[in-house]
C-alpha cells in the first residue's frame, strides 16, 4: 500500500508543481501579495510530497518488496543495508526520483531562505523552478516510473549491478546531483530576472551563493566519481574522458565561469550579459549531460541502457528549456545596460580572461564530446576522440589560465599595476621552481618539461598563501598588527585561497602522476617477486572466501623495503552469485601522498596469475587538492555576506534596464 500511495504523492506533486509555475507568474505580473505567497508555501509542500515519494521507494528497497519491478531489478535480500539505500538511485528510475528530489529541495531553500529578495523576483524563481518540476515529474510518471509492481511477486530480485555495490557510488550520485541540480537555481534566476527586466550587483549577490553552493558540491562528486573508478574498475587510471565524464566536467567548466562572472557583475555592475547567459548555459550543460546519460546515444560504464522514448523526452525537455531560455535572452539582451568599465590590467580584466579560457576549454570538450555523435548520426561514420584530442587541447588551453590565476587577487579593482603584481609574485615564482627541482631530484628525473608542470603547480599554492600573506601585511608591520590584519580577512577571502590553492595540488598531483607513475604487467606464480616504487612485492599465493552475496578468490602481496616487511595487501577477483558478473577489486597501499596499486587478470594454466602492478607518486594530491577546492567553497558560504544575503533594494529613480551602451 505504500507504494501506491507514494505513486499518488508523485501525482499530487505534479499537480502542485503545476499551480505553482502558472499562479505567481501572474500574482508578480499582477503585484498580488497573495498570488506571489502561493510560490514560497508550495515549493514548501512540493517538497514534502516528493520527499514522501522518494520515501515510499526507498522502504521498498529496505525491505525487499520484489513486488516492485525497480527492486527486483536492482535489489536482493542478501544486499549489505547501505547498498540497498544505494541501491535507490543506482539505476534509471530512483537516479531520476533523487534528481526530482533535489531539485524540489533547492527550490524549497530558496522559499526559506530567500525571504530578502524582491517579492515579484521570488516568485518567478520558484515558478521557473517549478517548470523544471513539471518537466522531470511528467518525464518520471510517463515513462521511468519506479511504482510498477509485478504479479505475481518474485521470489527475489536480480541484485544490485556489482560495480555499483561500493561506499563510492553511495555517495558519487547525490553529491553529483546537487551540483547538477543546484544550477537550475542559476538558470531560474537568470530567467526571473530576463522577465522581470531587472539585472543588476544585488541579483548577482543573490545568485552567488547558490552558485558557489552547486560548484562545490559538483567538485566533490566530480571527485569521488574519479576516485571510484579509480580503485573500483580495476583500470589504474584516475580519468578517461569518457563521454558521460565529460558531461559532469562540463557543468563545472562554466559554473567556474559563471562564479567569478558573478563576483564581477556584483562588484562592478560589469558583464551583466555575459554573466546570465552563463548561468543559463551552466544548468543547459547539466540537462544535457542528463541527455547523454539516459538517451541510450552512449555506450560508457557511466551510462543507462534507457529505450528511444526517455531519450526523445529528455531532448524535447533540453529544446524546450534551452530554446525558450536563450530565445528569451535574444529578446531582452539588447535591452541591458552594459554596466561598468574597467582596465584591461585589471582584477576585472584578469577574472575576464579566466571566463575567455574556461568558456572555450568546455567548448572544445563538448565538441570531442559530441562530434562523433554528429558525425555518426549523419553519416554513419564511427569515429573515436580520445585522451590524445582531450589532452592536447585542454591542456594547451589551461597552460596560461594557470600562470594567470595568481595574479587575479593581487590586482586592483577598476586598473591594476601588473608590474607591482609581478614584484610581489616572483618571489613565489622561484621557490615553486626550485621546490619542483627538488620533486624531480627525489623521482629519479623524468621528462625535463614536467618541471614547470610541477611549478606551475605549486606557483598556484604559494600564489594563494601569498596572497594572504601581502593583505596580512606580514613582515612589513608588527606582527600582533598583521595577525589582526590575517584575522580580519573576510571568509571569502579565505575561501579564494583554499581553491586556488586546491587547484594547485590537483595540478601537481596531474603532473606528477602522468609523469613518473610505472606500470608493470607480468604473469607471477607464488613466492615470485617483483619491484616498484622502490618496494619489493611477493606474491605469497591465492586464497578462496565469500561475502554476503559474492564469491572472491584473493590474491596476497608481502611487501618489503630494504628487505624488511612493511606492509601486505589483498587484490581480488570477485563474483556476484544473482548476476555471475566477475569485478577486480584491487590492491592499494597508501604511503604518503603515493600508492601502490595491484590489480589481478586472468590466472595461467600453471597455477599462476597476471598480475598488473602501478607505482602512482602523488597521485592523493589529485583528490586532495579537489577537497581542498571544495573547502574553499564552503568557508566561502560561511562568510556572513554570502550567509545574510543582500537587503531589499530601494527603488531608484533610474531602472537597471536600460538602453545598451
Amino acid at each position: 500500500m505504500i507504494i501506491e500511495i507514494g505513486h499518488y504523492a508523485l501525482v499530487l506533486a505534479l499537480a502542485t508543481a503545476i499551480i505553482l509555475s502558472v499562479v505567481p507568474l501572474i500574482g508578480a505580473r499582477r503585484r498580488d501579495q497573495a498570488m506571489m505567497e502561493v510560490a514560497s508555501l508550495g515549493s514548501i509542500v512540493l517538497f514534502g510530497l516528493v520527499a514522501f515519494s522518494f520515501g515510499a521507494l526507498t522502504y521498498a528497497h529496505v525491505v525487499s518488496d520484489f513486488s516492485v519491478e525497480n527492486v527486483w531489478q536492482n535489489s536482493h535480500s542478501l544486499v549489505p543495508l547501505i547498498y540497498k539505500y544505494s541501491g535507490v538511485w543506482g539505476n534509471h528510475e530512483g537516479s531520476m526520483m533523487l534528481w526530482l528530489l533535489i531539485l524540489a529541495l533547492f527550490s524549497a531553500m530558496v522559499a526559506l531562505f530567500g525571504r530578502n529578495l524582491p517579492n515579484t523576483l521570488r516568485a518567478n524563481v520558484l515558478a521557473v523552478q517549478a517548470w523544471v518540476s513539471v518537466a522531470f515529474i511528467l518525464f518520471i510518471l510517463l515513462t521511468s516510473n519506479p511504482f510498477v509492481r509485478l504479479d505475481p511477486a518474485p521470489a527475489e530480485g536480480r541484485d544490485l549491478n556489482p560495480v555499483l555495490q561500493d561506499i563510492g557510488l553511495a555517495i558519487h550520485p547525490p553529491l553529483l546531483y546537487l551540483g547538477y541540480v543546484g544550477f537550475s537555481v542559476c538558470f531560474s534566476f537568470a530567467v526571473a530576472a530576463l522577465l522581470e527586466g531587472r539585472i543588476d550587483a544585488a541579483w548577482a549577490r543573490w545568485v552567488r551563493p547558490w552558485t558557489l553552493a552547486a560548484w562545490t558540491f559538483l567538485t566533490l562528486g566530480i571527485a569521488m566519481g574519479s576516485y571510484w573508478a579509480y580503485y573500483e574498475l580495476g583500470w589504474g587510471g584516475w580519468w578517461f574522458w569518457d563521454p558521460v565524464e565529460n558531461a559532469s566536467f562540463m557543468p563545472w567548466l562554466a559554473g567556474t565561469a559563471l562564479l567569478h562572472s558573478a563576483l564581477v557583475m556584483e562588484k562592478r555592475e560589469a558583464l551583466k550579459i555575459w554573466t546570465v547567459l552563463l548561468a543559463i548555459l551552466t544548468f543547459s550543460l547539466s540537462l544535457m549531460g542528463t541527455f547523454l546519460v539516459r538517451s541510450g546515444v552512449l555506450t560508457s560504464v557511466h551510462a543507462f541502457a534507457s529505450d528511444p522514448s526517455r531519450g526523445v523526452f529528455i531532448l524535447c525537455i533540453l529544446l524546450m528549456f534551452i530554446g525558450g531560455a536563450l530565445s528569451l535572452f535574444a529578446f531582452r539582451a539588447p535591452l541591458l545596460s552594459a554596466g561598468g568599465l574597467f582596465a584591461p590590467i585589471s582584477r576585472e580584466g584578469a577574472l575576464v580572461l579566466n571566463n575567455l579560457i574556461l568558456t572555450v576549454a568546455c567548448g572544445t570538450v563538448l565538441t570531442g564530446t559530441l562530434y562523433p555523435l554528429l558525425l555518426e548520426t549523419l553519416t554513419s561514420d564511427k569515429i573515436s576522440v580520445g585522451p590524445p584530442f582531450f589532452n592536447m587541447t585542454f591542456g594547451l588551453l589551461m597552460i596560461p589560465l594557470l600562470l594567470v590565476v595568481p595574479f587575479g587577487p593581487l590586482l586592483a579593482w577598476k586598473r591594476g599595476d601588473l608590474l607591482g603584481a609581478l614584484q610581489r609574485l616572483y618571489v613565489v615564482a622561484g621557490l615553486a621552481f626550485a621546490a619542483a627541482l627538488v620533486l624531480f631530484y627525489i623521482e629519479h628525473g623524468g621528462p625535463i618539461f614536467s618541471v614547470l608542470g610541477l611549478a606551475a603547480g605549486l606557483f598556484l599554492v604559494f600564489g594563494a598563501a601569498a596572497d594572504l600573506w601581502y593583505r596580512a601585511g606580514i613582515g612589513k608591520v608588527a606582527a600582533n598588527v598583521a595577525w589582526r590584519r590575517l584575522t580580519g580577512l573576510p571568509r571569502s577571502a579565505f575561501g579564494t585561497a583554499l581553491a586556488h590553492a586546491g587547484l594547485g595540488i590537483t595540478v601537481l598531483g596531474i603532473v606528477a602522476v602522468s609523469t613518473f607513475a610505472t606500470e608493470h604487467v607480468l604473469h607471477m606464480k607464488p613466492g615470485e617477486t617483483t619491484e616498484a616504487g622502490g618496494y619489493s612485492l611477493q606474491f605469497d599465493g591465492m586464497q578462496p572466501s565469500t561475502g554476503p552475496n559474492y564469491r572472491e578468490d584473493r590474491g596476497h602481496f608481502s611487501i618489503r623495503r630494504g628487505g624488511v616487511d612493511v606492509a601486505d595487501v589483498w587484490s581480488a577477483k570477485r563474483v556476484y552469485s544473482a548476476r555471475q558478473m566477475p569485478t577486480t577489486e584491487a590492491g592499494i597501499l597508501t604511503f604518503g601522498l603515493s600508492q601502490l596499486y595491484v590489480s589481478l587478470g586472468d590466472p595461467t594454466n600453471d597455477g599462476g596469475i597476471v598480475v598488473r602492478v602501478w607505482w602512482k607518486p602523488f597521485i592523493l594530491c589529485i583528490w586532495g587538492g579537489a577537497l581542498v577546492m571544495a573547502s574553499g567553497g564552503f568557508v566561502s558560504l560561511s562568510d556572513r555576506r554570502l550567509r545574510v544575503g543582500v537587503p531589499r533594494r530601494k527603488v531608484k529613480a533610474s531602472a537597471a534596464m536600460g538602453p545598451a551602451e
